[in-house]
């Protein structure tokens, strides 16, 4: 299947399952699509608060605000180069209320626990600051420059968490990795670099057969981007083989499939409409280098 093939594919999924803010999202990636309507849609994920909520991240169906909400609100912001939209200014303006005396926000609030969700968000009452999402909303402020009272402390709690930290773990790591890229410290960023890719380096961490089934993280979910620090952790030979193995999971509805179990199928449409755009962003990225 060639490119336009494949996007063709893609946008009739994307029209026919996606969520409003994935459908013009996808139209601003790929089809000249404007800004605005992307901004418009993710406002209604905004609380009155500040913070954002109402399911942005899919596997927890809670209206009130939770810190994963922000970073995917971030993430979204990030691709349409927006991060000085006003949205940014209040969602830290809340961050700065539910910061625990750490310096860093929790994985989520207990809010999340009176509302359907997946297993994994089930939350203590008064659950500890952690590096996953604080790193990774972190990184993203200070990539686009953002000034902001909340990532003074932020940063010095990521910086003491990665030092000390010895895991492998991909969803600890990568919000880490995402704030030392662009952390100004930049010597220190990089010997903090160096030691999580010798420890993800070792045989088993990442999961390099490119047919490999089940929730595993291959190199591509590490490295999206030729501009991924792991990106070096590989070869091209290595690269390649996953590329079209990414290619090839493209189903016959013209989406990407998730590889864990959703709660509800309106949870996993969800899902695969924002896994359908991140699969062809990275097919693009990799593919402006050929």
């Amino acid at each position: 299947m060639d490119h336009k093939q494949r996007l063709q594919q893609a946008q009739d999924f994307i029209w026919r399952n996606a969520r409003l803010v994935e459908r013009f999202l996808f139209s601003y990636l790929f089809d000249h699509g404007a800004k605005e309507p992307v901004l418009v849609a993710l406002r209604a994920y905004q609380n009155t608060d500040g913070g954002f909520g109402n399911a942005l991240e899919p596997d927890k169906r809670c209206p009130s605000s939770q810190p994963q909400d922000i970073e995917f609100a971030l993430h979204i912001l990030d691709a349409l180069d927006a991060m000085h939209d006003p949205l940014v200014t209040r969602a830290c303006d809340y961050l700065v209320t539910i910061t625990t005396p750490e310096g860093g926000v929790p994985f989520a609030l207990p809010t999340v626990n009176a509302y359907p969700h997946a297993p994994w968000w089930t939350v203590d009452d008064n659950p500890p600051a952690l590096l996953n999402p604080t790193a990774a909303i972190a990184g993203l402020l200070l990539k686009h420059g953002i000034q902001h009272p909340w990532l003074e402390a932020a940063s010095a709690f990521c910086w003491r968490q990665i030092a000390e930290t010895t895991t492998d773990a991909f969803h600890t790591l990568i919000p880490a990795i995402t704030f030392l890229e662009y952390a100004p410290d930049r010597e220190r960023a990089a010997h903090e670099l160096q030691r999580i890719a010798a420890r993800i380096s070792q045989p088993g961490v990442i999961e390099l057969n490119p047919d490999a089934e089940g929730y595993v993280q291959k190199p591509l979910d590490w490295a999206p981007t030729p501009q991924s620090f792991c990106r070096r952790l590989f070869t091209g030979d290595v690269i390649q083989r996953h590329l079209v193995a990414l290619a090839n999971r493209q189903q016959s509805d013209g989406s990407w499939p998730i590889s864990w179990d959703p709660i509800s199928p309106a949870v996993e449409l969800e899902w695969r409409g924002w896994m359908t755009i991140a699969a062809l962003r990275t097919l693009d990225a990799y593919a402006s280098l050929t």
